[in-house]
């Protein structure tokens, strides 16, 4: 007996997915019934990741979410894998090792907003046109810092751009039926540090960020998830 569409999982395309949040995510999504597509530059992270969750269960692209073409070809991949494309999570990103603006690293900058600003926007251009033909949900990863004023800090304006591109995006996916959530983590331990730190948030608290916004019924949109700590500084 077929498959008919109704009973087929939904697909999910994850960037930055080779470790930390979204590779948490992938987990958390394909124990929940999903399937998911897998992009970053790390082609051998993405395979181990792949043979963990199953090669009927996981795809792996190697992209780069800065280069355009490379991740409008990655989406194309994947549509013609799946057939369809039900939701997209934004999740790529990288911060700098020079804080501040008069001692800050340029280089450093062209990298950070190449992934944060650019990657961005480069994979919502490069997946909406599958999405809404799936009325899907675009999800992305901004910041508790893209919430409130940090000194000098060029990684948390690149997150104030994240917040107001996703809640300027769900009103243009809107349109169409799509849905689009901005999640907002605190401090979360991933490769950004050296040593865990017991005061962050896990990536698997925003992996069950991701599965709330995702389970939103029909007529309903989470448009922001901000996640903080819950244990004591």
């Amino acid at each position: 007996m077929s498959v008919t569409q109704e009973s087929k999982a939904k697909v999910i395309a994850i960037t930055g997915a080779s470790s930390g949040i979204g590779e948490a995510t992938a987990r958390a999504l394909v124990a929940n019934g999903y399937h998911v597509a897998l992009l970053a530059r790390r082609q051998d992270k993405l395979n181990e990741l792949v043979s963990e969750l199953g090669e009927d269960k996981a795809y792996a692209v190697k992209a780069d979410v800065s280069d355009f073409d490379t991740l409008s070809s990655a989406f194309a991949d994947i549509h013609s894998k799946f057939g369809s494309i039900d939701g997209v999570f934004a999740n790529a990103g990288t911060g700098v090792n020079s804080p501040g603006v008069a001692e800050g690293d340029v280089n450093e900058w062209s990298t950070m907003l190449g992934a944060n600003v650019n990657g961005l926007l480069y994979t919502a251009k490069a997946s909406l046109p599958y999405l809404k033909d799936s009325e899907g949900h675009f999800l992305l990863t901004s910041s508790a810092a893209g919430r409130m004023t940090l000194k000098g800090s060029v990684y948390g304006a690149t997150k104030w751009f994240a917040y107001g591109f996703g809640m300027n995006l769900a009103e243009e996916m809107r349109e169409w039926g799509g849905k689009c959530t901005t999640i907002c983590p605190g401090m979360v331990n991933t490769s950004f540090f050296d040593e865990p730190k017991d005061d962050k948030i896990a990536p698997e608290d925003i992996a069950d960020a991701v599965l709330y916004a995702l389970s939103s019924s029909k007529t309903a949109c989470v448009r922001e998830v901000f996640v903080m700590p819950a244990d004591k500084p």
